[in-house]
């Protein structure tokens, strides 16, 4: 297992209080406004912050980055706390899950935009486009493709069927421009493996 200590003092150097308050909040707030589980609580730090640390360490320096369906800003807060030199911008689509967000951005003093809306009404242009749990792969692919910059990728984030998914996307009709489909397996320490699969456009 890997202690919150050893996660804040590699991930968040320059923002370790904030994300032990971020960790706080979700297991307080977080649980209470009905955005993490009620038996969530014991779990904040390996099951869901840690699960989204390894999708920072795939991100170019300085990239602009979308976080569709934010939630309770999983990966996007996140992201934002581990790497203050990104543009990171949370999209989502319910009011309560918006003030939460809000709310958590202006407590922890994070330079982030938070927007309302829906990725397929969205519009924009960004490196990354990120999301966890939002849908499977090909229909993600689908809703996000025209909010990736040339040359970006979409990152999604994936669990145990994240091969079946890549699978069913490279074998059924894709947007034009796509250069590269691959997963990425992170592990940190003994938690579950982090699936990410990177969808590149091409340049």
């Amino acid at each position: 297992m890997v202690s919150r200590e050893t996660l804040i003092a590699k991930y968040f150097p320059q923002t370790g209080g904030k994300a032990e308050r971020y960790g706080e909040l979700l297991a307080t707030r977080g649980i209470e406004w009905g955005l993490i589980g009620p038996k969530e609580g014991e779990r904040i730090w390996d099951r869901h912050i840690a699960n989204c640390l390894p999708i920072t360490e795939l991100i170019p320096q300085g990239a602009s980055v979308l976080d569709i369906g934010s939630g309770a800003g999983l990966p996007g807060i996140v992201i934002a706390l581990a790497r203050p030199d990104l543009k990171v911008t949370l999209l989502e689509p319910i009011p309560r899950r918006i003030e939460f967000l809000t709310g958590v951005a202006s407590e922890l003093g994070l330079d982030i935009k938070i927007e309302k809306g829906k990725a397929e009404a969205f519009k924009g242009s960004f490196d990354i486009v990120t999301g966890r749990a939002v849908a499977p792969l090909p229909k993600f692919v689908e809703l996000t493709w025209h909010l990736v910059k040339p040359g970006g990728a979409i990152l999604a984030m994936k669990g145990a069927a994240a091969q079946d998914e890549l699978d069913a996307f490279l074998a059924g009709k894709q947007p034009k421009g796509v250069k590269s489909a691959q997963l990425h397996q992170l592990t940190l320490g003994e938690l579950e493996p982090s699936r990410v699969v990177e969808v590149r456009k091409a340049g």
